[in-house]
């Protein structure tokens, strides 16, 4: 299931001319409202001055669209938000085709509901872009209520909308869904952990019930959280601000930007990404993700090494370049530092001979020194060290963090903070039983072993951090029957079922 990026004709307009705007809405929490057609300037200063709101909904785009927009240009959208005001991007594209909505309208086709779900991002995107509307902008698509007992509506709306929300993923744009809590929300809630299936980013959900609030008894405490939640909490009304009067619905937005995947961001796009070498012909490349797939047409080569028998990455100078560190079969252990162009700068050898450990870890910043740090296993003993990271590029004396026979165990792997306690984790396997054990960091060690699945077939597990963005680290490994590249997303306790997020792996080993 790799996916490409295809070329995609962007109108600029006069929008990149000038600096580019922050992400829209941005972090927010607060009252916002949305008028159909975008007001003038002159009320927009009047509202922005006298009026409790803050943030404004705009329809940009979409062949649903029901309201002139002559104000809503590249310009009017630079000078809102330099004033002071949060834009609420919105998009009303096709609708379900057993929508409540009377008037005639364009609807999904069901049985082409992916390609038009991907084809209409690719048209919100361009008239995103038209109006400045940078890249992490949320841009919410209007899926007005439908009817619920109609499988194959219902079945539409959802593939429609995942593919909508993989294909901004493309562009660096995240997913907003508005819709009635009864219908549209609902839904979406039902197939949250759907393998497979691409969530919405941010949800809009709409409840008129006038209770300035973003929760909802349809809605389960932990999904789209923190702060990924926007609330409809009043139909159309008129109300009148600085001696104007508009036409709008009332909105309580309580919204921030989603944390970027900094544990493997290679490209510095936001998104994890994935790094293997071709066992063949030692080539190294980097797979760039999109939260949804690895890329297959978009790899870069990295570097080439034949001898190397551990491959991690971390940033040991802290110059938020993504490094590499390298062990060869003889032993040596080499760090090379990243470049801000794609490329490694010059070799510098850490150790001269590490031969007597074994399943190297990049587990973050496990003693909370501010330094990345290095977890290994002596195989003479038995014991876990950590190597602390220090100022220079290196590693200190090394610690024991835990006693035992660990040579039973494999494909040691750092999670990042799994749980969200502050602590680094790792994962690992029992070779005997294929069980996969969570070990949760602690201040000098770690806590004992937590099975959270179990990775037989499996090889090359990966913590690949924030893959999707949602507030959890998660975990990739290569199928090793098929070649499939898996996904196993965290929740904070353990992994939902895998989801199949690129192929071909099986002549790629490792994954790092």
């Amino acid at each position: 299931m790799t996916l490409s990026v295809a070329p995609l004709t962007l109108i600029n307009g006069n929008a990149t001319a000038e600096a580019a705007l922050p992400p829209q809405p941005g972090n927010f929490t607060g009252y916002g409202f949305d008028a159909c057609t975008a007001p003038s300037s002159e009320a927009m200063a009047a509202w922005l001055q006298s009026s409790p709101y803050r943030a404004a909904g705009i329809y940009f785009g979409g062949n649903n669209r029901g309201c002139t927009q002559k104000n809503l240009t590249a310009s009017w959208v630079r000078e809102q938000i330099t004033r002071g005001w949060r834009l609420i991007p919105l998009y009303v594209g096709p609708q379900a085709s057993c929508t409540t909505i009377t008037a005639k309208r364009n609807l999904i086709d069901n049985a082409n509901a992916a390609a038009m779900g991907r084809a209409t991002a690719e048209d919100a995107v361009r008239q995103a872009v038209a109006l400045g509307l940078s890249k992490e902008s949320v841009l919410i698509y209007d899926m007005e209520s439908y009817r619920t007992n109609d499988a194959a509506c219902r079945d539409g709306v959802l593939q429609f909308m995942s593919a909508w929300t993989a294909r901004l993923h493309d562009f660096g744009y995240f997913s907003g869904y508005y819709s009635s809590a009864a219908s549209g929300i609902a839904d979406q809630v039902a197939v949250y952990n759907q393998p497979g299936y691409v969530r919405p980013d941010y949800i809009d959900f709409a409840r008129w019930d006038e209770a300035v609030t973003v929760s909802d008894k349809v809605l389960p405490a932990d999904y789209w959280q923190p702060k990924r939640r926007m609330k409809q909490y009043r139909g159309d009304h008129k109300e009148t601000w600085g001696g104007v009067t508009i036409n709008i619905d009332n909105d309580y937005l309580d919204f921030a930007q989603l944390p970027g995947a900094k544990l493997s961001d290679w490209n510095r796009n936001g998104w994890s990404d994935v790094m293997a070498r071709t066992s063949s012909t030692g080539n190294l490349f980097a797979y760039p993700g999109n939260g949804t797939v690895v890329t297959e047409g978009s790899r870069t080569k990295i570097g080439f090494s034949k001898t190397a028998n551990a491959l991690l990455r971390m940033d040991l100078n802290r110059d938020s370049y993504t490094d590499l560190i390298v062990r060869t079969k003889a032993g040596a252990v080499n760090f090379y530092p990243g470049l801000s162009n794609g490329k490694f700068g010059k070799r510098k050898q850490l150790y001269k001979n590490f031969k007597h450990m074994r399943e190297l870890t990049a587990i973050g910043d496990f003693n909370r020194d501010g330094y990345p740090d290095l977890l290994a296993q002596q195989t003479s003993n038995g014991n876990l060290y950590l190597y602390p990271g220090q100022k220079g590029a290196k590693f200190g004396k090394r610690k024991v963090v835990a006693y035992g026979n660990w040579n039973t165990r494999s494909e040691f792997t750092g999670v990042g903070d799994f749980n969200r306690d502050g602590f680094q984790d790792m994962v690992m396997k029992v070779n005997s039983t294929g069980d996969l054990m969570l070990y949760r960091g602690k201040s000098g060690g770690l806590h004992g072993g937590m099975k959270i699945g179990n990775a037989k077939g499996l090889r090359d597990l990966l913590g690949v951090g924030d893959f999707d963005r949602d507030g959890y680290t998660d975990l990739a490994a290569v199928h090793a029957s098929s070649g499939n590249l898996m996904l196993y997303r965290g929740n904070g306790k353990g992994l939902i079922s895998g989801v199949r997020i690129g192929t071909g792996y099986k002549g790629r080993s490792p994954l790092f």
